[in-house]
């Protein structure tokens, strides 16, 4: 009787302490939540029009995608050195919130390319990659910062499906602003000089949250192992099956500025009609990032297996000449993407040491990086009167890349994730 007194006394403490770190974990990621939605306004909405913008500007469509194939790439690959440098001097906030300045001050600034005369494409192609640039200097750093508040909420996948719910709240107002902008004024310039609103309100909120979220600790790295820490020496062979993976749905996962651009030069949509299209794709993006985000903390990674399917389905669909194939295609491009930015990253979280998931998030993306550029150039050269081969192309790199999930998934180690 007495011993069992005794542990309903000690479990009431202890049950309001796991309470207590749990609503703590939540506020964290509903903090970060907010962050993003806000930024995600800004950038969103301003890559929502990339395509018809640097089209307007005189850019072709194999230039279009060779730009926004090499934003994403660089958005990918620069986060090797910024996720390294992160966890070796324990920089998660100054990087978070550098990167997240970078985005709130580029896109605005696209606002002047029609005024330049001959310099308008050049300077909207450096603005552009300069906050491409800047989603590469933050995401590692934000990614271990929220993978750290994750922890105290019992699964990591419904933590990032949260957080990128959210985040496509704001990718799906963006767009919406952007389209409201252009269809007031007639031109896409204003558009972007109106993100600089959402911009600031990002930059505030994340002042507020620095202050009340700490970051980890530095990772111990021994004396003359800086650059193999940073290329992710020991993250280990599930991590880089899957990491390859990846990179081939990545590959394959046709931009949207290519899209865009094909359906403006086809005659299927006005350019304001453009934003409120990737919208739309933006809301089945967030829906797909909390259905997969749960079911992956219930049934586990193998919820990815849909991946390779709906990556391969978008050319075929999105380039179709009726519209209403076209627009569901591009609600599958924002599905796909929707499982990349959120269940995956619940998964490269569960397979990476706590003191280098920085490190991890940088090699990972990097690997992705690395074919985004040959996809969209690739992407940008076919959908010009190749669109046969063009889906073909993709689906061929998906049987691939579903080869290597299943390689992945057969991984004690992912197993056990």
């Amino acid at each position: 009787m007495l011993g069992r007194r005794y542990s309903r006394r000690v479990s009431v403490p202890t049950r309001t302490r796991a309470e207590g770190e749990r609503s703590a974990a939540w506020r964290a990621v509903m903090g970060f939540g907010f962050v993003s939605l806000a930024a995600d306004m800004v950038y969103e909405g301003a890559r929502s029009m990339y395509g018809p913008l640097l089209g307007a500007l005189g850019a072709s469509a194999l230039a279009v995608g060779l730009v926004t194939g090499a934003g994403e790439a660089m958005a990918l690959v620069l986060r090797l050195a910024f996720g390294s440098l992160a966890d070796r001097r324990g920089a998660y906030w100054p990087l978070t919130i550098i990167g997240y300045g970078l985005t709130a001050v580029c896109v605005p600034l696209l606002a002047l390319t029609p005024f330049v005369g001959a310099a308008g494409l050049a300077l909207a192609s450096a603005l552009i990659l300069a906050e491409r640039a800047g989603k590469a200097v933050r995401s590692p750093s934000k990614s271990a910062l929220l993978a750290e508040a994750a922890s105290g909420m019992g699964g990591q996948g419904r933590a990032f499906g949260v957080h990128k719910a959210m985040d496509e709240v704001g990718a799906f107002s963006g767009p919406l602003l952007v389209a409201g902008v252009i269809a007031l004024t007639g031109a896409i310039w204003p558009s972007m000089l109106a993100l600089a609103m959402p911009g600031a309100v990002a930059m505030a909120l994340l002042a507020w949250l620095r202050r009340r979220v700490p970051g980890p600790a530095p990772a111990d790295v021994p004396p003359g192992a800086g650059w193999r820490h940073g290329m992710g020496s020991g993250l280990g062979v599930p991590f880089f099956l899957f990491a390859v993976c990846c990179a081939l749905t990545t590959a394959g996962l046709v931009t949207f500025g290519v899209i865009s651009l094909h359906m403006v030069r086809a005659g299927q949509v006005p350019e304001a009609a453009v934003p409120v299209i990737y919208a739309g794709a933006q809301a089945a993006s967030a829906l797909a990032a909390l259905a997969s985000g749960f079911a992956f903390d219930r049934v586990g990674p193998r919820v990815l297996l849909a991946m390779p399917a709906l990556v391969a389905a978008v050319p075929a669909l999105a380039f179709a000449p009726a519209l209403a194939v076209a627009v569901a295609g591009v609600a599958v491009w924002g599905a796909a993407n929707g499982l990349q930015d959120s269940t995956v990253k619940a998964l490269v979280a569960s397979l990476s040491p706590r003191e280098r998931r920085a490190t991890a998030f940088g090699v990972f993306a990097a690997i992705q990086g690395a074919a985004a550029i040959a996809g969209g150039g690739l992407a940008g050269w076919l959908s010009e009167g190749h669109v046969a081969a063009l889906v073909a192309a993709v689906a061929g790199l998906q049987v691939a890349a579903l080869a290597l999930l299943v390689a992945t998934l057969r991984q004690p180690q992912v197993r056990g994730a």
